[in-house]
């Protein structure tokens, strides 16, 4: 019992505090930013509800000095921003200092692996991500001693507690992050099939690759058409197909981006109709999907097992066999 009291409280924890960093990530900066395209939308709408005034009306480009910027944000920013802005964030940035230079090199290694699979580059911050780690261990930590300072235990079982939370603190971030990885992964291997698909059909109708992805860039949404979004920008920025292709399996880390990206990058080379690639990879990657449905169909009756166990048949032995126990009760009892 107590295990799992410092598991859900460790869990609390790390989540709070990673709430609480991604809460003061948000600057003034950004409110303001977010207030002038309100008033720009705002503006927009009260002229699409009079056009006979569009004519009459002169566009104006108001630039904001940076001190009238800076004073129209610290008026527009509550008092808890201005608190987390002032008092908080100085404290975790001095956190993130002492906890970076106790933190295992090995760790960090770690978290910038999961930072990269996660496709969260230039998102996250590795600092921040140790900063959590090491909060998440004391915390879980110091709930643990808290915990059995009320119960009659050897020196030995509470250091075990000690250590057993310690650990599980230090688990719950990687678990969420490794959550985070899976998600990620099933979701661009859901629109990998069908953005093969349209590919295919784009590159048929005449365009070529780098035009097909682009048109599909710009008309749909999702985690794998973000990795071609980079993908197209590490071209533009002179990178080689070859290259960026290879960056983009590297990120999503799945056997079907890498087989796609082979065979883009083979036919590159070799000069083959990209046309017949294209084709033979969606005819491919819609089997393999099948096949993976088929897969976690297979494997849903072994997963309702524990429900039915646990939920289902106690209401039916209940509603069975409480009548025929009432009734033999009745009975015995006369």
């Amino acid at each position: 019992m107590a295990v799992l009291i410092a598991l859900v409280a460790s869990i609390f924890f790390s989540v709070a505090f990673a709430f609480g960093l991604m809460y003061y990530k948000q600057n003034p900066e950004a409110q303001l930013r977010k207030r002038l395209h309100e008033m720009i939308d705002q503006a927009e709408a009260e002229r699409a509800k009079k056009p006979k005034q569009k004519k009459n009306v002169v566009p104006t480009i108001v630039k904001l000095l940076p001190s009238a910027a800076a004073q129209f944000a610290n008026t527009t920013e509550s008092k808890l921003g201005r608190f987390f802005r002032r008092r908080v964030r100085p404290f975790l940035n001095h956190l993130e200092e002492r906890f970076q230079r106790f933190t295992p090199n090995e760790i960090r290694l770690q978290l910038e692996d999961k930072i990269f699979h996660a496709g969260k580059m230039g998102v996250w911050s590795v600092k921040r991500l140790m900063t959590i780690w090491c909060l998440a261990i004391f915390a879980a930590a110091a709930l643990a001693i808290i915990m059995i300072q009320s119960m009659e235990l050897h020196p030995l079982q509470k250091i075990f507690m000690i250590l057993l939370g310690a650990f599980v603190g230090a688990a719950v971030p990687f678990a969420i992050l490794n959550s985070a990885i899976r998600n990620r992964q099933k979701a661009i291997r859901k629109q990998l099939p069908e953005f093969l698909d349209i590919l295919c059909v784009s590159v048929q109708a005449g365009l070529s690759f780098d035009g097909a992805v682009g048109k599909m860039t710009r008309r749909m949404h999702g985690p794998l058409i973000n990795e071609f979004k980079r993908m197209q920008n590490d071209v533009a920025l002179g990178m080689t197909h070859q290259y960026a292709l290879t960056n983009l399996a590297k990120r999503c880390d799945l056997e079907e981006v890498y087989l796609f990206t082979t065979s883009i990058i083979q036919a590159e080379k070799l000069g083959t109709s990209m046309t017949r690639t294209l084709k033979v990879q969606a005819d491919n990657m819609r089997d393999r999907h099948r096949q993976h449905v088929k897969a976690m169909a297979l494997k849903a009756p072994v997963k309702i097992i524990f429900p039915m166990v646990l939920f289902i048949f106690p209401s039916i032995f209940v509603v069975l066999l409480f009548p025929a126990m009432i009734s033999l009760i009745r009975a015995f009892g006369k």
